[in-house]
C-alpha cells in the first residue's frame, strides 16, 4: 500500500513505542494535571510539532549524519541532556516550595504556584523536549525504514502514510494521557503532599531522562 510493506507489524511495533514513557508524553500529563485539558492539548500539539519536524528530518537523511558523524550528535544529546536537567531543577524547586507550603492555608499557598507557572509556555516548551531527543530521529530512520519498499517509485509518500499512522497513536494516547491528568488534578489540590510528591518525581524522572540521553551513543 503505497509502498508501505507489512503493515500489521509496522502498526504492532509502533504501539509498543508509543506506550513507553518518555519526557514528551510525562510533560503532557504534568500539564493537563496542572492546567487543565485546553493547555494538556497545547503541550500535545509541540510535541505532534517536534515529532514531525524529526520524522521529516528522518526522511530527508539528517538521523544517517547524526548517525555518522559523532561530534555533531553529541551537541544534539548534550543540548538535549542540559534542556532536561534545566527542567529537572525546576520541577525539584517548585516541589520544594509545596513541601514547605503544604501547612499553610490554600490561599496563602495557591499564589506561589500560579506565579510560578504562569510565564511557563507548554508549546515551546514540548516542542523543545521533542527536538532535542537525536535518539528518536535514529529511530524514526531505522524504524520507519524497514516498512518502506526500496522499489516504490515515490518513497516520500510511504515516509508520509508511516509518520500519519505515528501521530494518530501519539495523538490517541496523548489524549488519554490529558484526561487521565484532569482526573489527577483535583486530588493534587485536596492532598498538598500528594501533589508535592507527584512533582518531586516528575523532577526526578527528567533527571534520569536527562543521565539517559548523555549515555546514549550514535
Amino acid at each position: 500500500m503505497l509502498g508501505v510493506i507489512d503493515l500489521p507489524t509496522y502498526l504492532a511495533g509502533l504501539v509498543l513505542v508509543v506506550l513507553l514513557p518518555g519526557p514528551n508524553s510525562l510533560y503532557v500529563l504534568s500539564v493537563a494535571a496542572r492546567k487543565g485539558v485546553r493547555t494538556g492539548y497545547t503541550a500535545a500539539a509541540g510535541v505532534w510539532c517536534g515529532d514531525t519536524a524529526l520524522m521529516t528530518l528522518s526522511a530527508a537523511g539528517v538521523a544517517s549524519l547524526l548517525q555518522a558523524n559523532a561530534v555533531l550528535f553529541g551537541i544534539v544529546k548534550y543540548a538535549g541532556a542540559g534542556y532536561l536537567t534545566w527542567l529537572a531543577v525546576g520541577m525539584l524547586r517548585a516541589a520544594h516550595a509545596m513541601w514547605r507550603a503544604r501547612r499553610e492555608p490554600a490561599e496563602q499557598s495557591a499564589e506561589p504556584e500560579a506565579v510560578a507557572v504562569a510565564g511557563e509556555r507548554p508549546f515551546r516548551r514540548a516542542l523543545v523536549i521533542s527536538l532535542f531527543n537525536p535518539k528518536a530521529i535514529l529511530f524514526f530512520v531505522a524504524f520507519f525504514v524497514q516498512f518502506v519498499d526500496p522499489g516504490y517509485a515515490y518513497p516520500a509518500l510511504s515516509f508520509v502514510v508511516l509518520g500519519a499512522f505515528a501521530q494518530l497513536a501519539s495523538f490517541l494516547y496523548l489524549t488519554a494521557l490529558i484526561f487521565s491528568g484532569t482526573r489527577l488534578a483535583s486530588a493534587f489540590r485536596r492532598r498538598r503532599r500528594l501533589s508535592a510528591g507527584a512533582t518531586t518525581a516528575a523532577g526526578a524522572l527528567f533527571l534520569g531522562f536527562a543521565v539517559k540521553l548523555t549515555l546514549a551513543s550514535a
